[in-house]
């Protein structure tokens, strides 16, 4: 019998994951089929119960509902529930059970620009949910400091205080982190500043950036923010979201077939939908 496979958020008509997994379940012929159903918060309890009813193998949660639907799970694993937030649900011998793949997918991409980030002086642009992945991951992998400049400063503390992994971090305005760039081996913006139809806006000044800086930013519409551009000019590797986003799939992916799959046939798939190259 064809396995089913979701995704649920709201709105969910923008959503890609679709193509690009059903392209991978054909690819590794596998009988399934994975689709987008726009859910509404109040009847996300409903969802989740019918998922489970009809005996989905798994499914990906995004906006709004990756908070809300943990305690409507079955179990959670460590990282996802120290994040608090669920993006991949695997039904598990009847059992549905959370995993975040955000965070690790963020690190698995920047493998190929950064061999580690032990030792390295990292800052976090950003206290939202996406961040919060992004730091509790980066925290486990023995940085020198992970820094977090927001616009809210108890937002940040929050989020540092919040972390239950050994870490030395502090949190700093975007002013502050502007003047103090320099010290940054790795800077990683996390916001939704920039991203399509407001691309010219950016959430931090460059002016201190150090050329030997590697600069990421979550945003792939545009492949190539006003961010990332200005940090190019001036000389700095830079990374678009592309690679989080694919391999975030990538893993989710993995835990459902047990399958680790091709990432550069996922991330073809992506720029064909998006219309464009990456940067």
């Amino acid at each position: 019998m064809k396995k089913l496979f979701a995704v649920l958020g709201d709105p969910i008509g923008h959503s890609m994951s679709p193509i690009m997994h059903n392209d991978l379940f054909s690819f590794y012929q596998i009988d399934a089929h994975y689709l987008p159903f726009q859910v509404k918060g109040e009847n996300l309890h409903d969802a989740v119960k019918g998922l489970k009813a009809i005996g989905a193998a798994g499914f990906n949660v995004t906006v709004p509902h990756k908070s809300k639907i943990i305690p409507l799970l079955d179990g959670v694993d460590e990282l996802a529930a120290n994040i608090g937030a669920v993006n991949t649900v695997v039904n598990e011998g009847g059992k549905l059970i959370g995993y975040n793949t955000d965070g690790p997918g963020f690190l698995k991409g920047l493998e190929a620009y950064v061999s580690s980030v032990a030792g390295q002086k990292v800052l976090v642009v950003g206290a939202g949910g996406a961040s919060r992945a992004i730091y509790f991951t980066l925290a486990k992998e023995n940085p020198l400091a992970v820094d977090i400049a927001n616009r809210t400063m108890a937002t940040a503390s929050k989020l540092i205080n919040d972390c239950p992994y050994r870490n030395f971090s502090k949190a700093l305005t975007l002013e502050l982190a502007g003047l103090n760039l320099a010290e940054y081996d790795l800077i990683i913006q996390s916001t939704t500043i920039g991203m399509s139809p407001n691309i010219a806006e950016q959430p931090l000044d460059l002016a201190k950036l150090s050329q030997h800086a590697m600069v990421c930013d979550i945003i792939y519409n545009p492949l190539e923010t006003q961010f990332l551009r200005e940090a190019r000019l001036k000389g700095a590797k830079i990374q678009n979201g592309i690679d989080m986003f694919v391999y975030q799939g990538a893993l989710a992916f993995e835990k459902w077939t047990g399958i680790f799959p091709d990432v550069e046939r996922m991330r073809e798939n992506v720029l064909q939908q998006l219309g464009g190259k990456t940067c």
